[in-house]
């Protein structure tokens, strides 16, 4: 397996950007996640805008933590968190430092390595399920917390980088509520997706949790 013959990450001052202009920006990028094994590349077809702490979806809406420094860091960076016990999910830190807000990487379609994504993801049933959804997307690319902080704008050797890809025309890129945000945060239009590819995810809506009684 080789790379695409264009391995010139994005530059920084690409996510150097508001976050609701970087979102969209990255739909058609490509994600090259270098293992031991191979690289896997993943054409990026959904995505989310987190912004911060003017946004009560965000991890940082509540000021730093230990859990969400890499967000306050430079822009250009891999935000990488554990959920629910059991998943991790990408992000790409974007806006100046000292801002937190990132994008997060929902969906996309592998375009390489797609033998190694199986293997990781041995319940899909179709090549475009691999990483339909935050967590199949890492787990599919095999990305955990040690990738936390990483600079998505190193080429190689670095284990994870955002290129240039093919954006999509404007006209094939839609907008809605974030998938399973509640609160003040729930209809804030800034999911991001490609029309009508079939790795994109579908949308659920915030659900509270029923307190037991």
């Amino acid at each position: 397996m080789t790379e695409p013959s264009d391995r010139t990450p994005l530059p920084r001052s690409f996510f150097d950007r508001p976050v609701l202009e970087v979102a969209p920006d990255l739909l058609g990028r490509t994600l090259i996640r270098r293992t031991a094994e191979g690289p896997i590349a993943v054409r990026i077809t959904e995505v989310e805008a987190y912004a911060g702490e003017v946004d009560p979806g965000s991890h940082a809406f509540r000021g730093r933590t230990a859990r969400n420094e890499v967000m306050f860091g430079p822009p250009g960076h891999a935000y990488v968190y554990f959920t629910y016990g059991m998943w991790h999910c990408l992000n790409a830190v974007c806006g100046p430092e000292g801002r937190a807000s990132g994008v997060l990487l929902r969906a996309g379609e592998v375009l390489m390595g797609t033998e190694l994504a199986r293997k990781r993801r041995l319940s899909a049933r179709y090549d475009r399920e691999l990483a339909k959804g935050p967590a199949r997307l890492a787990t599919a690319t095999d990305v955990d917390r040690t990738l936390n902080g990483t600079d998505l704008c190193a080429g190689a050797p670095s284990p994870l980088s955002l290129l240039p890809g093919d954006a999509p025309h404007p006209d094939q890129v839609r907008n809605g509520p974030r998938t399973g945000v509640g609160g003040d945060g729930a209809h804030h239009p800034w999911r991001f997706w490609i029309d009508g590819d079939p790795t994109v995810s579908p949308y659920r809506a915030h659900a509270p949790r029923r307190r037991a009684t």
